[in-house]
């Protein structure tokens, strides 16, 4: 399968700087018409820091650590053009000389826990969501925002970055805001596309602190002169706006060739939902919290947020802090020994979601519903994954009822589409089948849509073929006990019924 006409064009390279909440890579992609390889130049840690004010992002360390990885690249030869993707709502202010006032504020911060009463005098959450289509989360930018006003920084602050436009400022010197990651601050009007002027003004915000949009494909600069001579690489070097919301790049890499899928991203985060035209502005869906971002060709995500992988990395980090065994091959074994359903969380509590110790917390979570607690690491992790399936099927389900769009296959990217137990427990649970990969789904967005900008790919559809014909992707079909899968969705739920997945 081809996806733009064959030429004697050798590959070009891509560096995508693809930042997560855990760990940041440097990656380094070659696109041909047929090709899509994916090189990792550099690895590093994603470690935050805790000040007396609160939890931060060490976002100089990450910054020299993205300069590093960009060094590498232009070792492994002729860099085309970089992109840049992180994870979303969180900022950092510059003062009118572009100096950056203070350490960015991690977003499991509890400086928001009540935020949000700051926002509602103002703009009640229906309004708020019929003009932002944005899931309710305590840490979104807006509840951010009012968290800190007040504060001498809001009160010099004179332009506001997200994490990866923070970065491009620093790599090109330039200032712009991209749309896919703009839309997840509760800031940016869902049908217009633009900063919504009337949520600015009844929130007492300066519109002038929000800098111009940026979309996907946009150039965003070049190398600042320093940049260039530490990393070797050219100082004309582009760096172009891909999405730099992580889950829209990933999305954009979803290898769809099919109508009807789902997708989850699987990660830290696990983002369930489906692409949509227009976004769904109902007050079911505010009810039901769902959210409507950006994404790439003005697609819009329409998914909520679950917790992810989160409960089981916490969980490892408690164990390796005991001296417990930690390698995931042991434990993912361990697992599928454990009786099913022994034990099953709503991934989503508010009790689950800043760092500590998630296996006493996920023990507790158990007496208190009157369920026995996991005797064991294996049975601790077998109790995440099915509660984890068990919250994608419900949000699946939930958005195609939603949405009223019809459901027949699930793709599943990320990290967690590594996870075999997890895939396979998805696809029992929703009853769909269910295609893992591409694990690096993020990087492959991120380097596609600078492929585009460069006329090395035709469009998203193009792109999305280009992926299905390149990497490594594994398929589920539905097995086991569906009625089983029914009565565990019953103890979490007793009074919800679920509409079916069509």
């Amino acid at each position: 399968m081809t996806t733009t006409p064959a030429s004697s064009v050798s590959p070009s390279a891509f560096a995508a700087v693809d930042l997560g909440a855990t760990s940041g890579r440097v990656i380094l992609g070659r696109v041909g018409p047929d090709d899509l390889d994916l090189t990792e130049v550099h690895r590093f840690p994603n470690t935050p820091v805790r000040l007396p004010d609160g939890l931060h992002w060490n976002v100089l360390a990450l910054y020299q650590e993205t300069v590093d990885g960009l060094r590498e690249a232009a070792r492994a030869g002729s860099v085309t053009s970089i992109g840049v993707d992180t994870w979303a709502v969180d900022y950092g202010l510059l003062d009118a000389d572009g100096v950056l006032l203070g350490t960015p504020y991690h977003y499991r911060d509890g400086r928001t826990d009540d935020a949000a009463r700051r926002v509602w005098p103002h703009v009640e959450p229906e309004e708020l969501y019929r003009t932002t289509g944005l899931q309710h989360l305590p840490f979104n930018t807006v509840f951010q925002l009012a968290s800190a006003a007040g504060t001498s920084q809001s009160r010099t602050a004179a332009t506001l970055l997200l994490i990866p436009d923070l970065l491009v400022h620093w790599l090109t010197g330039t200032v712009g805001a991209e749309a896919t990651n703009a839309s997840t601050t509760g800031l940016f009007d869902a049908r217009t596309r633009t900063w919504s002027a009337q949520l600015l003004e009844r929130l007492s915000l300066d519109p002038g602190l929000l800098p111009p949009l940026r979309h996907p494909g946009d150039p965003a600069g070049t190398l600042l002169p320093h940049v260039a001579a530490h990393t070797g690489l050219d100082a004309g070097t582009p760096v172009v706006t891909v999405a730099s919301h992580d889950t829209a790049s990933a999305v954009a890499a979803i290898p769809a060739t099919a109508p009807h899928f789902a997708y989850i991203s699987c990660g830290t985060w696990s983002l369930a939902g489906l692409e949509l035209d227009a976004p769904v502005l109902t007050e079911a869906s505010r009810a039901a919290n769902f959210t409507n971002e950006l994404g790439v060709d003005g697609t819009v995500r329409y998914l909520r947020n679950i917790m992810g992988m989160w409960l089981l990395e916490e969980c490892r980090r408690t164990w390796e802090a005991q001296g417990l065994p930690t390698g995931l091959p042991r434990l993912l074994a361990e697992a599928a020994r454990c009786e099913a359903f022994g034990a099953v969380v709503d991934p989503d509590d508010p009790v689950f979601l800043a760092p500590g110790d998630m296996p006493g917390r996920i023990r507790e979570y158990c007496r208190r519903t009157g369920q026995p607690a996991p005797d064991s690491q294996g049975a601790l992790v077998r109790c995440i994954l099915e509660s984890l399936a068990l919250a994608h099927r419900r949000t699946l389900r939930q958005a195609a009822e939603l949405a009223g769009r019809d459901i027949t296959h699930i793709h599943l990217v990320g990290g967690g589409s590594r996870n075999d137990l997890l895939c396979r427990f998805t696809a029992d649970a929703t009853g769909l089948p269910v295609i893992a990969g591409p694990t690096e789904a993020t990087a492959l967005g991120n380097i596609l849509v600078q492929a585009r900008a460069a006329g090395r790919v035709a469009d998203l559809a193009a792109m999305r073929r280009l992926v299905a014909a390149t990497q490594h992707l594994r398929r589920y079909t539905p097995r086991g006990d569906g009625a089983a899968w029914d009565a565990a969705a019953a103890r979490l739920t007793p009074a919800r019924t679920e509409p079916p997945c069509a």
